[in-house]
């Protein structure tokens, strides 16, 4: 259960869109919570079927995952993987020097995680952790930087 919950990463495509469309913070909130829910939600109920298929597949009641177990872990961990994109937003609200560094707070905070989360899944999988945390890193960075492009590039829309 752990070793799947970890393995999941939460990419920051909508916060980084919404910078590049030059949305308010307050927006980006607004935005970044729906969808973390929201897709938290999906991930967690995937995993519950996802388990749950396993375990009628291998036709045996007693079985290490629990799906509805399985399915909490993915919520949670979603959540908690995905607030961090959103904390320099939240933060800004409260502390004024941040306001003006949210975005690249935001950046070097993702960076920080998703390096993460590859130096933990390296670390479960006893494999080289150097070298899945710069994986994670670049596979994420790539997804924003791709979301912070498109953003940007229909930034006229939300105006």
């Amino acid at each position: 259960m752990i070793k799947q919950t970890i393995q999941k990463k939460y990419l920051p495509e909508f916060v980084y869109g919404a910078v590049g469309a030059s949305l308010s913070s307050a927006i980006i909130l607004i935005m970044g919570f729906a969808n973390l829910i929201a897709d938290g939600f999906s991930m967690a109920v995937a995993n519950y079927f996802s388990t749950k298929s396993e375990s009628e597949l291998t036709k045996t009641n007693n079985y290490s995952k629990k799906p509805i177990k399985t399915g909490i872990a993915t919520f949670i961990s979603f959540i908690l993987i995905g607030l961090i994109p959103l904390l320099s937003f939240i933060l800004a609200f409260f502390i004024p020097w941040i306001e003006e560094r949210k975005f690249l707070i935001s950046i070097i905070l993702t960076g920080t995680a998703l390096m993460t989360v590859g130096f933990v899944k390296g670390s479960i999988l006893e494999k080289n952790k150097f070298k899945y945390s710069i994986e994670s890193l670049a596979i994420g960075g790539i997804a924003a930087f791709l979301a912070y492009l498109v953003g940007y590039s229909l930034r006229g829309l939300a105006s």
